[in-house]
């Protein structure tokens, strides 16, 4: 019984440190496509998205390690910093899904006024100049500003930014439990004996 309650804990924690590391790999690699095609000229989102990526990765490959060796040092830390991503995924993901359409325009507005090359993303791909009106006297990439026939982005913007919020605060929930779920198989499993290790050693 011992035995298999170690080795079920063990390949659960396996299995769900490597499921972190393919979406951490996922992560990088959407980031560097997106700027290798130049489908987002922002060094800031792309550097941003493959630093968590990154940390994502290097998270889940300790907790592989640790699970591998049953090393308690490693399982200790990993489960304090998986438990700490939980409680940020969890607060951002509620926020996703709790924001109201006032405070998406509000937010909208401040992060559009922060960028340039994100405004450039934008209005490339909506086909849209400015944000709450169009400024005849600026450039602008899109392709229907030379006819004059651009609309602002504040409105096209806001009918999908509801439901990519949702669907990232969908996303972003079931990720946060997944490393509770993570936070308790590690709990668990550290306070295992191995059975193939001497009785008497000190785990």
């Amino acid at each position: 019984m011992g035995c298999a309650g170690f080795t079920c804990s063990k390949h659960s924690l396996c299995a769900l440190n490597i499921l972190y590391v393919m979406v951490s790999l996922l992560m990088i690699g959407i980031a560097a496509w997106g700027k290798w095609f130049g489908l987002v000229s922002s060094f800031q989102v792309v550097g941003g998205v493959i630093g968590v990526g990154v940390f994502l990765f290097f998270v889940a490959l300790a907790g592989l390690i640790g699970a591998m060796k049953h090393h308690q040092v490693l399982l200790f830390f990993y489960m304090i910093v998986l438990f700490m991503v939980f409680i940020v995924q969890f607060s951002v993901s509620s926020a996703c899904l709790a924001i109201n359409k006032e405070q998406q325009e509000r937010l909208l507005e401040v992060g559009w006024n922060n960028s340039q090359s994100t405004q450039g993303d934008v209005e490339k791909s909506l086909n849209c100049c400015g944000f709450q009106q169009v400024e005849v006297n600026t450039t602008c990439p899109a392709a229907c500003f030379p006819n004059h026939s651009c609309k602002p982005c504040a409105d096209l913007i806001l009918d999908h930014v509801g439901l990519v919020l949702r669907f990232v605060g969908g996303i972003g929930l079931f990720f946060s439990f997944t490393e509770m779920l993570g936070v308790w198989f590690t709990y668990r499993y550290r306070n295992q004996k191995d059975p193939r290790a001497n009785p008497s050693a000190f785990l």
